[in-house]
């Protein structure tokens, strides 16, 4: 079951992150299987370089080892380019000249079956003739599928049965760049993906992802949705709640190494963890905890 674990240059990877990291390296060393990792550098904006290196210097430190040089989606966009061909070809897409203001206002109204915050389809009730006039005008706008709030149910390796109805989500943003839900799909089935181990906020971007992977005739991944760290107030860990990544804690990096194991059951509290590669011994995928947690406290079954 090859395996990855694909993080954003935008910052360094807090305690959460790799936690995530390790359960998907063990989840694919434990089955004697390759693990890459990938840099989702999409946002222009926020990626940095020094970042990517920070980011993968901690992997290291705590014994994560890959296969293959990291890719960088950065370097991608003929592979997503020619993704949203295929897609406009079997007419899957439609132009949405929504401003943000406008799509806040209809995720925010009741639409049906649709999940809260899910966009209902404004552009695609435009007519083609509208549609060719705007885009030929050189109006700005993305291109979004057109899902028609199809069901797609999977299986869960650590979350159980899943289902949800898919809205007409983006696959190329306004500005040009290819939207993370196009682009993970091309990555995972180009770098023959078998498992993918990623944190439980990124649950509901499965459907979607099924779906693409479905449309373009690729394979579709195994899920498994590892629970996020919180801090102590409850919210999803970040920097303000302190000591939340490597270079924060003021211990070596064995020592964290240890938390981690233990917050995934896989070490007693304050039992000593040389590296990773000593978590493999009898690591089981299907035993990992379930649920969010908080460091320190017992992990959650």
């Amino acid at each position: 079951m090859v395996g990855r674990f694909a993080p954003s240059p935008t910052g360094p990877l807090h305690l959460g992150s790799l936690r995530t990291a390790l359960a998907a390296w063990l989840s694919a060393r434990a089955a004697g299987s390759r693990f890459l990792v990938r840099i989702e550098d999409l946002d222009p904006q926020r990626s940095r370089r020094e970042w990517e290196a920070d980011q993968l210097h901690d992997l290291a430190a705590l014994g994560i080892d890959w296969d293959e040089a990291p890719v960088r989606q950065s370097e991608r966009f003929g592979l997503y380019q020619a993704a949203l061909v295929e897609l406009e070809r079997t007419g899957r897409l439609y132009p949405c000249f929504c401003t943000r203001a406008e799509i806040r206002a209809a995720a925010s109204a009741p639409h049906g079956d649709l999940p809260e915050g899910a966009y209902p389809g404004t552009c695609r009730a435009i007519t083609p003739a509208e549609r060719d006039a705007r885009v030929a005008a050189g109006e700005r706008h993305a291109l979004r599928v057109d899902a028609g709030a199809v069901g797609i149910s999977y299986e869960d390796a650590l979350l159980g049965p899943q289902s949800s109805l898919v809205d007409d989500f983006v696959v190329r943003r306004a500005d040009g760049v290819p939207a993370y839900q196009l682009a993970v799909v091309i990555d995972d089935a180009d770098q023959q993906i078998e498992q993918v181990v990623r944190g439980a906020d990124l649950a509901d971007s499965t459907g979607r992802q099924i779906l693409l992977a479905r449309w373009l005739g690729l394979p579709v991944a195994a899920y498994a949705h590892v629970g996020l760290v919180l801090g102590a107030d409850g919210a999803r860990l970040a920097k303000r709640h302190g000591a939340a990544t490597i270079a924060d804690r003021d211990e070596p990096v064995e020592a964290t190494l240890a938390l981690l194991a233990h917050s995934l059951g896989l070490a007693r509290e304050r039992e000593s963890v040389g590296s990773a590669a000593e978590l493999l011994d009898g690591f089981d995928p299907a035993a990992l905890p379930r649920g969010d947690i908080m460091l320190g406290a017992p992990s959650q079954r």
